[in-house]
């Protein structure tokens, strides 16, 4: 006789299998009785399955959506297709969340039977995730490897290599996977430095728990942080400047994948912008075509107000005046703020 629970997810296999089973074909091809199908479907509606009976020598069961997500049971074929569809989806963030699609693999790929793991693994290792030309690879082992860091919430030991190919080794302190829609960024807190940190995923070699658990105390906003980072941290010089329009305005004039937001007010926004010098920051602001105030530092203002004037100059000799005549009828900075 097979145990209570083995029966039962026999019961889910069925039920699944077909739209419509009366108790007698049920209690026939589990080699049990009535009574005990009967049992049986009162324990899987407990465990929140939803099944629909209905009365009569005609009726039967069957399995419709329920109200919340119930245990799925799935066949080898069944699993291996959902672990190959979360992971592209963790991979190019197709859902739109970044933690759902990995959360999800994670938890399948803790309880896949080893012949399953094993073909998973070998899908990896022979499938290639083509890139746009700005994306760096990353292997999905590497990302269920960070995230399941994060999940345990202990110390490890970082392999990393920067922007230059060095390569470090530091202890950190597991925090969040974030994805900015180009790159996946691991969000940890260095031991030796106590400072929370941004780490490209595609530059981490080694990721080795070190079994210490740790309690973080009043970690950061993660997207926050990585905002900031990829905005400001790459560049020898940044720029503050103001917006005189909402948050979700300037969030389309600058990404933030360029630009770290936060609100002045309903109607005002302040952004830090990083770029190579004072000049490269001043040509990517004039590109913006938008009223805008330089708050710091003044190279940059005075780098803007440079390129703003031989702007001006270039275009105020053609046809219909001169330059004298341009600049008493369109003073400069009666249209322009800065």
């Amino acid at each position: 006789m097979i145990s209570a629970s083995a029966r039962l997810l026999r019961l889910v296999s069925l039920l699944a299998a077909r739209s419509s089973w009366t108790c007698g074909e049920l209690a026939d091809r589990m080699a049990v009785t009535d009574r005990t199908v009967r049992r049986d479907i009162a324990k899987l509606r407990e465990l929140g399955y939803a099944v629909e009976s209905a009365p009569g020598p005609w009726g039967g069961y069957r399995l419709r959506a329920g109200a919340r997500v119930p245990p799925l049971i799935l066949d080898d074929e069944e699993a291996l297709a959902v672990a190959v569809g979360l992971r592209e989806a963790a991979l190019s963030g197709a859902l739109g969340s970044d933690q759902a699609a990995l959360s999800a693999l994670l938890k399948l790929r803790q309880v896949l039977p080893q012949r399953i793991a094993h073909r998973l693994g070998e899908m990896d290792d022979a499938f290639v995730h083509t890139p746009r030309p700005d994306e760096p690879q990353i292997k999905p082992g590497t990302l269920l490897e960070l995230a399941a860091a994060c999940r345990r919430g202990d110390r490890a030991r970082l392999s990393y290599r920067d922007w230059e190919g060095k390569v470090t080794v530091r202890d950190i302190d597991p925090y969040r996977l974030v994805h900015t829609g180009r790159r996946w960024y691991f969000v940890a807190r260095d031991v030796t430095r106590g400072q929370w940190r941004t780490f490209r995923a595609d530059r981490v070699d080694r990721l080795q728990p070190t079994g210490h658990p740790v309690e973080l105390i009043d970690p950061p906003d993660p997207a926050l942080l990585v905002s900031r980072s990829v905005a400001t941290g790459p560049y020898p010089l940044s720029a503050t400047i103001r917006l005189p329009v909402s948050l979700d305005e300037a969030l389309r004039l600058i990404p933030a994948t360029v630009g770290a937001h936060r609100p002045e007010g309903p109607d005002a926004t302040i952004v830090d912008i990083g770029g190579p010098d004072a000049d490269g920051l001043a040509g990517y602001l004039l590109s913006l075509a938008t009223p805008l105030r330089v708050l710091s530092p003044d190279a940059v203002r005075q780098a803007l107000l440079r390129r703003t004037r031989e702007l001006f100059e270039d275009n105020a000799n053609g046809p219909g005046g001169d330059v004298q005549e341009n600049e008493r009828r369109t003073p400069m900075n009666s249209t322009t703020r800065y």
